[in-house]
């Protein structure tokens, strides 16, 4: 048997550090987690993603009482983007996520589903990535979803 490491590069970075496209793009994120329909766990996440043609879209988690049938902030403005800029590449997301009226201090990541749909675009879109997942203790900052999916496929 061979033991091998895979290791994940990130940055943490603090929101002065960042140039005024990020910032706004993490504005728009936290904006966006006031139009979350989150009645049941009462997380509410927003995400904010540019396109390399300058276009931001926003999207945030909607709940269902059937819980499969909700879907998370990411999926949300990938789909919203993919509809209304199919032939734009997504080239940054940010994601910020409140309880209680309360940013949360560490970042999140996306969920499985979502980082699957991302890489897919990803691909689709031929460019890496820029994720800034905030938080208000810190920023990380994370090129391209192979970072999340370092065992990724395709078919």
């Amino acid at each position: 048997m061979i033991s091998k490491v895979k290791k994940i590069e990130y940055s943490e970075v603090a929101y002065n550090e960042l140039p005024d496209n990020v910032k706004q793009l993490i504005d728009k994120a936290k904006e966006a987690t006031k139009t979350s329909y989150a009645p049941y766990s009462k997380f509410h996440v927003g995400a904010a993603l540019e396109t390399d043609g300058s276009h931001i879209v926003c999207g945030s988690n909607q709940e269902n009482v059937a819980y499969p049938s909700g879907l998370c902030a990411e999926r949300t403005a990938v789909f919203a983007c993919g509809a209304q800029y199919p032939k734009e590449a997504v080239v940054a997301l940010a994601i910020a996520a409140e309880t209680e009226g309360n940013f949360l201090a560490q970042p999140i990541v996306p969920c499985a589903a979502c980082l699957q749909v991302l890489l897919e675009t990803e691909r689709r879109g031929g460019k890496a990535i820029d994720f800034y997942l905030y938080g208000t203790e810190v920023i990380y900052y994370i090129k391209g979803v192979g970072s999340f999916l370092p065992f990724s496929f395709d078919m």
